[in-house]
């Protein structure tokens, strides 16, 4: 299938083939210019060294030139005659092709060749080797005129050489693809371009599918055999890893250091190695593909055994034995040793590296803490447990029980079991984890340990002094997110929030944020949630999923705490599309799968939808027993206790209730945290009509009210909310209390409590002036009716719908002269679906009201039946949505 490419514009690319010798040099300039010289003047003097390494266009630039002096009438000679007392034929332009193969008496010869002052000699040859006749030879050419050193192609001359080839100017991608795997030597450009024409992959997706063409893998083959063994077998180090070390690969080819340089010299001349010391992409692949995998094999392991040796990186090497079913104890040691070397730069590979160790014969305890933590950092926590476990159930010497405990503190946060984090980190102590006692700190706050986590952060005066840890950012780091998570309910929330975002700028892009069992980011997020800062919260999340902060095993948290937000202020189109997408990570774990519940639950009551809520329902009861209480699922659960006393199931959340006020206590009520908990507790007596439990919260939020503008907005709204349950409704009071919790980030709160009121106030003037706040900050969700066959609600739920008659069409401006504004948006709701209470949570107006608005609306349309006043009301809204 072909895609649409763009091509490259190239200035005075011709579509057809050129003719003429000189079309062999396109994408050349030096050599066009050469040639164009020669073509124009063929009469003038000229002694000339043309260097390249191998297949960069020397014999092609001679063969160009003979034909321009051929075609002038000049006598071309290719090589010397064979009596060496000759004298050079008048006339007569010598072109001499590899004159680094030529013995020095050759040299010579050339050189008195030259000497005449019409002589034309223009000599080609690689930059290696260079005997001292050559040299001599350069240095008497160079006096009238500098080397041409033909070099690799660049992009242009690629994409002009393509044109040429092909007929037709070639795509960027076919460009960029050539370019790559050539590393520009002119020879494999044309080579791959016609192996890819001639297998019709010219088209971007077809260039870069499959494997590079057989033919052009084969004849890269048959060069490298063309090769001295010595440097073909460096070709091949280096193809399966190696670098360009002189004492590693002395050892490896069994020849002196000081030949190592001539045989790397060599290599590059023959333009297969680049000058990075990278070999070519194509003689890579020709190299892998074709080389007998017992030999490859062999080069691999001497290779890898030998960079162990030297206490040199061996990750590159270790990568070539994967797979090969390589084992050993010194493979082992390579692989293992590349592990660590994954483990140290967070590289998933580092969980088959320490895998194919333990398979190669390396002993499985002392690895298996490493293998934990690589283990963590690509989310598989189930292995991460499994291994960790096997160190911690050993008295092996060499086991590293503290990194095992650690991932295991972290994994266990992960499955909602904070309280056993915290016993892991109390059977670890102090004294093994020395200064890294502060990792304990989020989770003896988050069980109400506030004392231990105040002797964790060295504040405890009579504890013994622990030794200093180095100034690095990961320490920097887990410093300030246990001296954050403090201040959250020993201090101030508003430098607690800065210490956890500072934190986390340091792990953004760390996967070390992994082995905690929160990440900076999600905590500050929290943090920043409970304290109003939508804002901060939404930026320090957004920054750790760009980043990648946690590896794979903190992305769905991430993005459900993005939900979180999302939902808040009232997106609730984006906080459904993060949850989507975090579910479609796979299994979510206790802890995620507790905040995905509190999600559901709450975007379906706040889209009043009943039938949504008792499904999310049954999701929350698994999610909420499979999750014990800690400091930071408050505000799940207190979305849960919400639903749970639409649903009347108070009875399921009630210990867990408990439990989190017994935590609070613990913690000396931290306000913080208390307040969105009393205010989910206001909400969840509101919805149960528990005058009384509503009257004690909003009490519990009025003493904390001057702790900070989240708490006073909180008390405010449940001041105005027990006002408006009365019937009595101050309408000012109630748009200051909305305008505060839309402040902090609760619109769909602040809209709900204005259109509550609203329904409530005997003012009409202030109903409409609180319809309008609560509108402003809600929104008014477009309804998905247009084209959407559905009979609409029944006046009850439950009863049957009505059957679709054939109806005589009732004009659509006729029906719209006879609706008010709000018969056309009870209209618009009745058609998507809603019932008459959902309808009016939505409009704010009483589920009578709409009966009323429907009853109307049914009389004006003369609709016999209820089935015709759905078609009829279908007919305005299609109308309309048409005009």
């Amino acid at each position: 299938m072909h895609t649409k490419s763009r091509s490259v514009d190239v200035p005075g690319a011709p579509v057809a083939r050129p003719r003429g010798a000189g079309a062999t040099l396109t994408g050349s300039p030096a050599a066009c210019r050469l040639y164009q010289q020669v073509a124009d003047n063929p009469d003038m003097p000229l002694r000339l060294e043309v260097v390249g390494s191998g297949g960069h266009g020397k014999t092609v630039l001679l063969d160009a030139l003979t034909e321009a002096y051929t075609r002038a009438g000049t006598a071309v000679v290719r090589s010397l005659p064979d009596s060496a007392d000759e004298d050079p034929p008048p006339a007569r332009t010598l072109l001499v092709d590899d004159a680094h193969e030529l013995p020095d008496a050759e040299i010579e010869r050339i050189l008195r060749w030259s000497l005449g002052p019409d002589a034309r000699v223009v000599l080609a040859h690689r930059p290696w080797p260079r005997p001292a006749a050559l040299s001599a030879l350069a240095v008497a050419f160079g006096a009238g005129r500098a080397p041409l050193v033909l070099g690799p192609l660049d992009r242009a001359g690629v994409a002009e050489r393509a044109a040429m080839l092909l007929g037709e100017r070639p795509s960027v991608e076919l460009v960029e693809l050539v370019s790559e795997q050539t590393g520009g030597s002119p020879m494999l450009v044309d080579r791959l371009l016609l192996a890819l024409r001639d297998r019709g992959g010219l088209t971007e997706a077809g260039a870069a599918a499959g494997e590079p063409p057989a033919a052009v893998l084969h004849q890269l083959d048959h060069q490298l055999h063309l090769l001295p063994g010595p440097v073909r077998e460096l070709l091949l180090g280096q193809a399966v890893g190696g670098v360009l070390d002189p004492d590693v690969l002395a050892a490896l080819l069994a020849v002196a250091t000081e030949a190592v340089v001539a045989l790397v010299e060599e290599a590059a001349a023959s333009g297969l190695l680049l000058p990075d010391g990278e070999l070519v992409p194509l003689a890579r692949q020709a190299l892998l593909r074709l080389t007998p995998v017992a030999h490859q094999l062999a080069v691999r392991r001497r290779l890898a055994g030998l960079r162990l040796d030297h206490g040199a990186s061996v990750l590159t090497v270790a990568r070539g034995l994967l797979g090969t079913g390589a084992t050993g104890t010194r493979v082992a040691a390579v692989l293992a040793d590349a592990g660590n070397e994954a483990l140290a730069e967070y590289l998933p590979i580092a969980v088959d590296l320490y895998a194919a160790a333990v398979e190669a014969g390396a002993p499985r305890v002392p690895l298996a803490a490493r293998r934990a933590e690589a283990a963590m950092l690509v989310g598989d926590l189930d292995a991460a447990l499994t291994h960790t476990d096997l160190v911690l159930t050993s008295d092996t010497a060499d086991a590293e029980p503290v990194r095992a405990a650690i991932v295991a503190a972290a994994v266990l946060a992960h499955r909602g079991l904070l309280t056993r984090s915290a016993e892991i980190y109390r059977w670890l102590g102090a004294e093994r984890l020395g200064q890294a006692a502060v990792l304990a700190v989020p989770a003896l706050i988050g069980t109400g340990a506030l004392t231990e986590a105040r002797e964790a952060l060295g504040m405890d005066t009579s504890a013994t002094a622990r030794p200093g840890r180095p100034p690095t950012l990961l320490a920097g780091a887990e410093e300030l997110i246990a001296r954050g998570m403090y201040d959250t309910v020993a201090g101030s929330p508003v430098a607690a929030l800065s210490q956890l975002t500072r934190a986390a700028t340091l792990l953004e892009v760390s996967g070390r944020a992994a082995l905690l069992t929160d990440t900076p980011a999600a905590l500050a997020a929290l943090v920043a949630v409970h304290s109003g800062e939508l804002e901060v919260a939404q930026a320090v999340l957004d920054a750790a999923v760009a980043g990648g902060s946690g590896g794979r095993a903190y992305a769905a948290r991430h993005c459900l705490l993005q939900a979180w937000i999302a939902m808040h202020r009232g997106g609730i189109v984006a906080a459904r599309n993060l949850l989507a997408a975090a579910e479609a990570g796979g299994r979510l774990g206790p802890r995620d799968e507790l905040l995905a519940a509190a999600l559901d639950v709450a975007l379906a009551r706040r889209t009043s939808d009943v039938a949504a809520l008792m499904l999310s329902w049954g999701r929350a009861r698994r999610a909420i027993v499979r999750h014990p209480v800690d400091l930071y699922s408050l505000q799940p659960l207190g979305e849960l206790a919400i639903g749970a006393a639409r649903l009347r199931e108070q009875s399921w959340v009630a210990p867990y209730l408990d439990a989190a006020q017994a935590l609070l206590g613990q913690l000396g009520n931290p306000p913080l945290w208390a307040a969105p908990l009393h205010w989910s507790g206001l909400h969840s007596a509101i919805a149960a009509d528990d005058g009384d439990a509503a009257t004690r919260h909003t009490g519990l939020l009025e003493k904390i009210a001057g702790t900070g503008r989240y708490a006073a907005a909180l008390a405010g709204g449940g001041r105005a909310w027990l006002r408006a349950l009365t019937g009595d409704v101050d309408a000012a009071a109630v748009e200051d209390a909305a305008r505060g919790l839309y402040a902090v980030g609760l619109a769909w709160e602040g809209g709900r409590l204005a259109g509550q009121a609203a329904l409530r106030t005997r003012d009409r003037k202030e109903m409409t002036v609180l319809l309008g706040i609560a509108r402003s900050m809600q929104g008014m969700p477009a309804p998905a009716v247009a084209h959407v066959p559905n009979p609409g609600p029944p006046p009850e739920p439950g009863s049957a719908a009505p059957p679709q008659p054939r109806v005589p069409p009732v004009p659509a401006e006729e029906v719209e002269g006879r609706l008010s504004d709000r018969e056309r948006e009870v209209a618009e709701l009745v058609l998507a679906g809603l019932t008459y209470k959902q309808i009016g949570e939505q409009l704010f107006i009483s589920a009578k009201t709409v009966e009323h608005h429907v009853s109307r609306m049914r009389r004006r349309l003369r609709s016999g039946s209820r089935g015709e006043l759905f078609t009829h009301l279908r007919m305005l809204v299609d109308g309309a949505s048409t005009d």
